[in-house]
């Protein structure tokens, strides 16, 4: 799925499939190897479950600073300091699933009202550097596909242990 030369209209309508395409993915793997920490992936379907919906919470309110505070600087994280001390491994998937909806839901909503000179709005990431709301679109429409790619790796590597 190129998901850069998709239009603006299409990566909006992809955006806004996340929280299905996240549950028909989960659907495919046993939850009983959502733990599984494989040599292929330093982390595990349940942690990765809890990034997206934190990097949903972060993107959440990116995206209002995009449209309401153009111009201004975006949080960054350490995701991996967040998983380790958040204990994402004994986090609720179910909570953090829903919690993901509903984050994700509003923010679709959202854009899709937007003006088109709005798309053109800046903010500056420490770790992109300058981005516009578009930039933002794709790379919140890629996530979570990316992740689920990511979760079949780790899924392959369970099932070939």
């Amino acid at each position: 799925m190129d998901i850069a030369a998709m239009d603006r209209a299409q990566k909006i309508a992809l955006y806004g499939r996340g929280h299905t395409l996240l549950t028909d993915a989960l659907a495919r793997f046993p939850q009983e190897m959502w733990p599984y920490r494989s040599p292929v992936d330093p982390w595990t379907i349940h942690e990765i479950v809890l990034h997206i919906t934190d990097s949903e919470a972060n993107s959440y309110v990116r995206c209002r600073r995009f449209i309401a505070e153009p111009g201004q600087s975006l949080m960054a994280y350490d995701e991996n300091q967040w998983a380790k001390t958040l204990h994402y491994h004994k986090l609720d998937v179910a909570t953090a699933v829903a919690l993901f909806k509903w984050l994700r839901q509003s923010t679709y909503e959202l854009i899709q009202t937007l003006p088109e000179d709005v798309w053109q709005n800046q903010a500056y990431h420490p770790e992109s550097g300058q981005m516009t709301l578009d930039d933002w679109l794709g790379t919140y429409t890629r996530h979570v596909p990316e992740h689920i790619a990511q979760m079949e790796r780790i899924y392959q590597a369970w099932q070939a242990r």
